[in-house]
């Protein structure tokens, strides 16, 4: 009977830890949440939005034809002699009502239009730089975060085996077969993880400031499992192709557009806009009223000189954002290419530490904790060890950050829908075969 319930408690136990696991593991907060986050409360891309929709705006005001003019006066009003200021006593003064249209060419209106329409897709370009950019740096905050986190559960975990150690040592010391020294060494090397602790928590609120700022007040939730960091979507045999999809370089291809659309437009303000005009004017009622017709031309006879010359500036810009293109381009495939290497070679490194350093540190102090039980070693070569292992580590995670921080450059690089989800793993467990050289 006590065996029966035993079980029946235990498999209560187990559905519980199941349960309260997925329930925590529903609540965390994985990294692509984390970027919707940052996306749906920017201001920055909110504001990206309003440009848009302003140039789209203008686009359609400006297809229109110009406001026409009324105009309403007083002609050759008499301010002096018996007829001063008199409005029907003099036969040239006379009441006008006029009515003035200015007549734009149907495609330079056109090409007005397409000219703000050019703003837009600038705008919509830069808005793609402003989020790669956006996710870029809350990636880097949420790992940031993360390997923090590690950092502190490592340390903890060594506290607690250099407390264990400090209290077997004072038991000892109490029955005499270690000396005072063996004692004070222990409790300084708890001591120092403290320290190293404090610091370490410290680090941690600056960290969780940071990816506040990005996403709110999501950035106190739990943490899940990091998303795979061994693996890009670029690929360094199509990088000269991939990186023509750049942010950076679109926001140009974007900017030769308006320049291309200046040009166009200043080809065709060599074509002046006409202005009619129609007057009524009325007199006293002695005299007739009378009606005037006039037309306004714009005399372009210095067009070598003027709009010639401002059709040559708008080419001479097309050429000048072609150039700065080509030079960016060429400046973002090499750092490309360097965050590639330098990733690749992280990644290499942390199979290193994964299948030798640690294992090799681990042995170690294994080996010296044996050696000091048979009085062959002394404690402090003991400690010195644990301090390597524990520095070791640390630098494996600090590693592991900077390849994620390259990773996060990499994969947020290039525009793509990053909605569809990723499998999580730890990343010192995993290595793809693709970036290994």
């Amino acid at each position: 009977m006590c065996i029966r319930v035993s079980v029946i408690s235990a498999c209560l136990l187990l559905c519980f830890t199941n349960v309260a696991a997925a329930q925590s593991s529903a609540t965390a907060l994985t990294l692509q949440a984390a970027l919707e986050l940052a996306e749906s409360r920017s201001a920055t891309l909110q504001a990206q939005d309003s440009v848009k929709r302003a140039a789209r705006e203008m686009a359609v005001s400006t297809s229109r034809l110009p406001d026409p003019v009324l105009r309403l006066s007083v002609d050759n009003l008499p301010v002096e002699g018996a007829m001063s200021y008199s409005l029907t006593d003099d036969f040239m003064t006379m009441r006008s009502v006029s009515l003035m249209q200015t007549f734009t060419a149907a495609d330079k209106r056109q090409a007005r239009s397409v000219r703000y329409e050019r703003g837009a897709e600038a705008a919509s370009s830069e808005q793609s730089l402003l989020k790669a950019w956006l996710l870029t740096q809350t990636a880097k905050a949420w790992f940031d975060r993360y390997y923090q986190e590690q950092r502190l559960e490592l340390l903890q975990r060594q506290r607690d085996e250099a407390k264990g150690v400090s209290e077997a040592i004072e038991s000892s010391y109490s029955a005499g077969r270690h000396s005072q020294v063996d004692v004070l060494a222990a409790h300084s090397a708890v001591a120092q993880i403290d320290n190293r602790m404090l610091e370490a928590r410290a680090e941690l609120s600056i960290i969780e400031a940071l990816l506040q700022r990005w996403i709110g007040d999501a950035a106190s939730d739990p943490l899940a499992p990091p998303p795979r960091i061994d693996s890009t979507r670029l690929v360094a045999h199509q990088l000269a192709d991939d990186i023509n999809l750049h942010p950076d370089v679109a926001v140009l291809n974007a900017r030769e557009r308006i320049a291309l659309a200046d040009v166009d437009l200043a080809e065709l303000e060599k074509d002046a806009d006409w202005s009619w005009s129609l007057m009524y004017s009325k007199r006293g009622s002695q005299f007739g009223d009378m009606v005037s017709l006039g037309v306004s031309i714009p005399l372009q006879w210095d067009q070598a000189n003027k709009q010639d010359r401002e059709v040559a500036a708008r080419l001479a810009q097309v050429e000048q954002v072609r150039f700065e293109r080509e030079e960016l381009r060429r400046e973002h495939l090499f750092e490309t290419q360097r965050l590639l290497v330098n990733w690749r070679s992280n990644l290499t490194r942390l199979e290193n530490y994964n299948t030798r350093l640690i294992p090799l540190a681990s042995q170690r102090v294994d080996a010296l904790i044996a050696a000091f039980r048979g009085g062959k070693a002394s404690l402090a070569e003991v400690l010195e060890a644990q301090r390597m292992l524990i520095d070791t580590q640390l630098d494996k995670l600090g590693l592991e950050k900077q390849t994620a921080a390259w990773w996060a450059e990499l994969e947020f690089l290039i525009p793509r829908d990053y909605s569809k989800p990723t499998n999580s793993y730890h990343p010192s467990n995993h290595l793809a075969e693709e970036t290994l050289p």
